[in-house]
């Protein structure tokens, strides 16, 4: 069984966030592959059986500005049969707009068939202990969900 964390990051927040998703997967088993967002074609999740996208939210609720190509290219996609989580970054001072883009890409994912196997997670700005913990959770339902 493999996975592809996909992760957009200005401060290395959602760089962090994908590095302890991908250590927990690897922790059960699973190949990773961990990519930059505006280096990683849309295309490659076909290859996955468990898709992570780690957005930032910019500003009021805009998604990742070099991720754009990559969020219309997963609409795109026919990924039934796959389990996808979203997980991110940004900060509680934009009220509603925080997290937007977490949002988003689970409904890209839905839009491209893939089923979802965690609950999305919005972290306020850098993940501490307690973001660590609910990380390793959303990791054991995906790998739940894969089956394994």
């Amino acid at each position: 069984m493999n996975a592809h964390v996909v992760y957009a990051t200005i401060t290395g927040n959602n760089e962090d966030i994908a590095d302890i998703i991908a250590d927990q997967l690897k922790k059960h088993g699973i190949e990773v592959d961990e990519t930059e967002i505006s280096q990683t074609d849309a295309k490659e999740l076909l290859d996955a059986d468990i898709c992570v996208v780690c957005p930032y939210t910019y500003d009021e609720g805009a998604l990742p500005e070099e991720g754009m190509d990559f969020y219309e290219d997963l609409k795109e996609l026919d990924l039934t049969g796959k389990i996808y989580g979203v997980a991110g970054s940004g900060d509680v001072f934009y009220g509603d707009d925080f997290n937007k883009a977490v949002d988003a890409y689970g409904e890209a994912f839905k839009t491209a068939h893939a089923t979802q196997g965690a609950t999305n997670v919005k972290i306020d700005l850098e993940p501490v202990e307690e973001d660590v913990e609910t990380l390793a959770k959303f990791t054991d339902a995906l790998v739940k969900a894969a089956g394994k």
